[in-house]
């Protein structure tokens, strides 16, 4: 996954000593790789479980001994990772980003030609568990300023991608007057149909908005021509 950072492998060079020596100084970097193995497994299961916790404990109920545990992990392995529970659920938030754009281009190998499809998608990015997560963490950033700056940092950055991400699905050419704006009222929306998602489904009154913005993107986009 992208949040995982991948460790360096050994020099190529190790193994390609002449003489018996392959054989004594193979075993390390034999053992070794499971080791990094390990670690990353363990990352991505703590990970994945504070994105859980997150989303159904909110932030006041995601502890890093919380998270640990479910993790199956123990505390100090999770510290190891994550020396503060600010670095790990900032973590966690970079991920669920991450993975929301990866599941949006997974979704288009080759291209949208469907823009109601598209602004689905989008929509779909927002009211799921992931954005649920990153919201419970916008809350506590909103009130811990270290945590604050860390999180604006990294939704600036997620947002710009997002957008990129959207223009290029919907084909919209921005150097056209209004059209960024327009791309940008849609994410807007989406984000709104996911908070109004935190308190009741209306996946019915949802499908609706989805088609009439998809009809709304065809003629701003195509500059009102059938």
């Amino acid at each position: 996954m992208g949040a995982v950072t991948p460790t360096p492998t050994p020099a190529a060079g190790r193994a390609q000593t002449a003489g018996p020596a392959p054989a004594e100084g193979s075993a390390p970097a034999a053992g070794k790789a499971p080791k990094q193995d390990r670690s990353r497994a363990t990352r991505q299961r703590l990970l994945e479980a504070a994105v859980s916790c997150l989303a159904e404990r909110g932030w006041a109920g995601s502890t890093v001994s919380v998270v640990a545990e479910r993790a199956g992990v123990s505390r100090g392995a999770a510290q190891h990772h994550f020396p503060t529970r600010e670095d790990l659920f900032t973590a966690a938030v970079e991920y669920v980003a991450e993975e929301r754009s990866t599941a949006l281009r997974a979704l288009f190998p080759q291209g949208a030609t469907n823009r109601a499809a598209v602004v689905g998608a989008l929509v779909d990015l927002y009211t799921g568990p992931l954005f649920r997560a990153a919201l419970h963490l916008w809350v506590a950033a909103s009130n811990e300023d270290q945590l604050g700056v860390r999180v604006t940092e990294l939704e600036a950055r997620v947002g710009r991608e997002t957008h990129r991400i959207a223009v290029e699905l919907l084909a919209a050419d921005e150097s056209v007057p209004g059209v960024r704006e327009t791309v940008q009222g849609l994410l807007d929306m989406a984000r709104g149909l996911g908070l109004a998602n935190l308190l009741t489904d209306d996946a019915a009154r949802r499908d609706r908005v989805v088609t009439q913005w998809a009809s709304l993107l065809d003629g701003a986009l195509d500059g009102g021509h059938d």
